[in-house]
C-alpha cells in the first residue's frame, strides 16, 4: 500500500512539474467527478421521499439536481482527461529524457555489464509507455477517493453500521497489492527470457540482419526462438497471475458478503418501519456505487502498483548509475585532482596494468607495463580476445583499472576529472553509432560546437580520407541518412564507418586519439590510406599537443608505421618495438605476420578463374 502511495504521489509531482495549469484544471474537474454520483444518490433519496410525500417542488428539483448530477459524472472526467492527458505526454518526454541521461551520462561503462542492470533498464523501457495509464489510473483514484467519502457520509446518514461497507473495500485493496506484489515478482523473474525474446524480434525486424538471416535459412529458428523465450516467460508469469487471482478473489468474496448484508439491513429497517422509502433506494445505489467503486478502485490500484515497481525500478537505476558515475574514492591512492594539461610533455605510462570485468572471475588484462612517448603513433595487435579493446577502453577512461596505474606525464590518470579527459580524446571504434540524422550532423557531432560548421565538417571529412561518401549523395552534406526516412540516403557498411571516422576526425587537436578496428567494412587498400593520413594526422597533433595515436588492427600491413608495435597476448604485452625490429625477433608477431603475408601472396598468384560459359 506504501509502495503505491510514493508511487502515486511520485507520479503527481512528475506530471505537475510538466505542466501544472493544466493539471490544476483535470484535479477540479476530477474532484467534481468525484462528487457527482454520491449528489446523484442523495437526489434520487430526496426526490423519491417528496413524490411520496406529494411535495412536487421538492420532487422538482431533486429531478434537475439528478440531471445534473448525471452529466457531472458523466462528463466531468471526460473533459478532465483532456488537460492531464496534455500534461502526461510532457511528462513521458521526460521520463524517456531521464532515461537517455541516464544510460548515456555516465562516463564508464560498468554498469551496461551488469545483467541486471539490463533486465531493469528493459522493464523501465516499456514501462514509461504505461505512464499515461497510470496517470488515469491516478486522477480515477483520486475521484474515487472523494466519492467513497462522500458515500461513506450519506451511508452514516442512514444506519452507522452501514459504515462497514466501506471498510469492507479495505480487504480487497490489500490483497490486491499482494496480488500485484506476486505479478511485479513475475514480471522480475521473466526479465531475462522477455528481453531475449525482444532482442530476437529486434534481429528479426532490423534491415541490417535481413540478408543474412535469409541467406542462413534462420527465420524459422528465430521464430522458434521467439516462442521458445515468450514460452519461458508466459509460464513464470502465469503462475505468478494465478497465485495473484486467488488472493484477490478471496478479497473481493469479503467484500460480496458485506454487500449482501448492508441491502438486506436497510430493508430490514424499511419493514420495520426505522427507515424511510427513499433511504432503500440510497443504500441500494450507493451500495451498488461502491461495489463499482471497489472493482474500479482494484483495478486502478493495480495500475498504480505496476507504475510504483516501474518508478521504484527508476530509483534503482538512478542509483546505481550515480554508484559508477561518481569520481573514484581512494584518496590514499588518488589525491586531490588536477586539471587535464594542455599538451603532453613526456607520455603515458602503464605500470603494473590490470583489469576484470565485473562478475568476471579472470582478468583480461594483468602486470601491463609499457611506456608510450609523447607524440608517439602506437599500434596494438593480437589475436581476437587477447585484450586490445580493453586496453583501448582504460585508455579512454570508459573503465578504470583494477589493478595498477596509468600516469599522464607521471600523473595517475584517475586526478584529472573524467569528463575533461574525455574532452581531450577523438576516438573511432568498430561499433560505431549509425546516427540517422543530416550528413553534416552525423560527422559534426564529433565536436558539437562545430556540428553545422560545413568547413569544419568537410575538413574532418578530409582527413578521414572520407570526403567522397558525401559527394555520392544527393544533396551533399544536407542529405539526410537512413533508409526509415521518405528523403533518406541508405548508406552501405564502408560509407557508414567512413562517416564514423569522419566524426573521430572532428577534434582536430587531441591529446589522444584512438581508433579502435576503424576500418573493419573498407578493403585493404582503403585502409591503408587511411592509415596513411592518420600518420599525417598523428604527427600533425603529436606537434600541436604531443597526442598520442593509438590504432588497433587485425591487419599487420597497416601498422607497420608505427612507432611502437604492442602485441598481447593472454592479457599481457609480450612483444614491444617498431616492425623491423619484431620481425628481427621472430616471435609471435613475425609469426603472425608471416601466417597473413602468405595468406595475401596466395591470393595474388592464385591461378585465373576460367569464365563459366555453360554446357560444351
Amino acid at each position: 500500500m506504501t509502495g503505491a502511495l510514493r508511487g502515486a504521489a511520485a507520479m503527481w509531482v512528475i506530471a505537475w512539474r510538466a505542466n501544472r495549469p493544466k493539471m490544476s484544471v483535470a484535479l477540479g474537474l476530477i474532484v467534481l467527478s468525484g462528487l457527482s454520483w454520491p449528489l446523484f444518490a442523495l437526489s434520487l433519496n430526496l426526490g423519491t421521499d417528496a413524490m411520496i410525500a406529494g411535495d412536487v417542488g421538492t420532487a422538482t428539483i431533486a429531478a434537475l439536481a439528478m440531471s445534473v448530477t448525471a452529466i457531472g459524472a458523466l462528463m466531468c472526467n471526460h473533459f478532465a482527461y483532456v488537460p492531464y492527458a496534455e500534461a502526461t505526454e510532457l511528462a513521458v518526454v521526460s521520463l524517456e529524457a531521464d532515461l537517455i541521461r541516464l544510460a548515456t551520462d555516465s562516463a564508464r561503462l560498468e554498469h551496461f555489464e551488469r545483467p541486471e542492470f539490463a533486465d531493469k533498464f528493459a522493464l523501465v523501457q516499456e514501462e514509461i509507455s504505461g505512464f499515461s495509464f497510470g496517470m488515469i489510473g491516478l486522477m480515477a483514484m483520486v475521484s474515487l477517493t472523494i466519492s467513497v467519502a462522500f458515500t461513506g457520509v450519506l451511508l452514516a446518514s442512514v444506519s452507522p453500521w452501514l459504515l462497514l461497507l466501506t471498510l469492507a473495500a479495505l480487504p480487497p485493496l490489500f490483497t490486491a497489492q499482494r496480488a500485484q506484489q506476486i505479478v511485479e515478482e513475475g514480471k522480475e523473474n521473466s526479465a531475462r527470457a522477455r528481453r531475449q525474446a525482444a532482442h530476437v524480434l529486434a534481429l528479426s525486424t532490423s534491415p541490417g540482419s535481413a540478408m543474412e538471416l535469409r541467406v542462413l535459412r534462420l527465420q524459422r529458428e528465430m521464430r522458434r526462438r521467439h516462442r521458445a523465450h515468450w514460452a519461458v516467460a508466459g509460464d513464470l508469469q502465469w503462475r505468478a497471475e494465478r497465485r495473484a487471482m486467488v488472493i484477490g478473489a478471496a478479497g473481493q468474496l469479503t467484500f460480496a458478503a458485506a454487500y449482501v448484508a448492508a441491502v438486506l439491513l436497510v430493508v430490514h429497517q424499511a419493514i420495520a418501519g426505522s427507515s424511510q422509502a427513499g433511504d432503500v433506494f440510497l443504500v441500494v445505489v450507493l451500495a451498488a456505487q461502491v461495489n463499482q467503486q471497489v472493482n474500479a478502485g482494484l483495478e486502478q490500484f493495480r495500475r498504480l502498483r505496476r507504475l510504483s515497481a516501474g518508478l521504484a525500478r527508476f530509483a534503482w537505476l538512478r542509483a546505481a548509475v550515480a554508484e559508477r558515475t561518481a569520481e573514484p574514492v581512494a584518496a590514499a591512492q588518488v589525491p586531490a585532482p588536477v586539471p587535464v594539461p594542455d599538451r603532453i610533455r613526456t607520455g603515458i605510462e602503464l605500470r603494473h596494468l590490470g583489469f576484470r570485468y565485473p562478475g568476471a572471475k579472470e582478468p583480461v588484462l594483468h602486470d601491463v607495463d609499457i611506456a608510450l612517448p609523447a607524440g608517439s603513433l602506437v599500434a596494438i595487435v593480437g589475436e581476437n580476445g587477447a585484450g586490445k579493446t580493453t586496453l583501448v577502453k582504460l585508455l579512454c577512461r570508459l573503465y578504470e583499472p583494477t589493478e595498477g596505474y596509468i600516469l599522464l606525464d607521471g600523473i595517475d590518470i584517475r586526478r584529472h576529472p573524467v569528463a575533461q579527459w574525455h574532452g581531450r580524446i577523438a576516438a573511432g571504434f568498430q561499433d560505431f553509432a549509425r546516427l540517422e540524422v543530416p550528413a553534416r550532423q552525423t560527422v559534426g557531432v564529433g565536436d558539437l560546437p562545430l556540428v553545422d560548421d560545413e568547413a569544419a565538417v568537410r575538413s574532418a571529412l578530409d582527413r578521414a580520407h572520407s570526403g567522397d561518401v558525401v559527394q555520392r549523395l544527393e544533396r551533399g552534406l544536407r542529405t539526410h541518412l537512413g533508409k526509415t526516412y521518405k528523403d533518406g540516403a541508405e548508406l552501405s557498411g564502408g560509407q557508414w564507418q567512413k562517416l564514423a571516422l569522419g566524426r573521430a576526425m572532428m577534434r582536430a587537436t587531441p591529446m589522444l586519439l584512438v581508433l579502435d578496428e576503424p576500418t573493419s567494412a573498407l578493403d585493404a587498400q582503403a585502409e591503408h590510406q587511411l592509415f596513411e593520413r592518420y600518420g599525417d594526422n598523428a604527427r600533425r597533433a603529436a606537434h600541436e599537443t604531443g597526442a598520442i595515436t593509438v590504432l588497433v588492427s587485425h591487419r599487420f600491413s597497416t601498422v607497420s608505421m608505427a612507432d611502437i608495435i604492442l602485441v598481447i597476448d593472454g592479457g599481457r604485452i609480450v612483444e614491444a618495438g617498431d616492425h623491423a625490429a619484431l620481425l628481427s625477433r621472430g616471435g609471435l608477431y613475425a609469426e603472425l605476420f608471416a601466417i597473413q603475408a602468405a595468406a595475401y601472396d596466395t591470393r595474388r598468384h592464385s591461378p585465373p578463374r576460367t569464365e563459366y560459359r555453360g554446357d560444351a
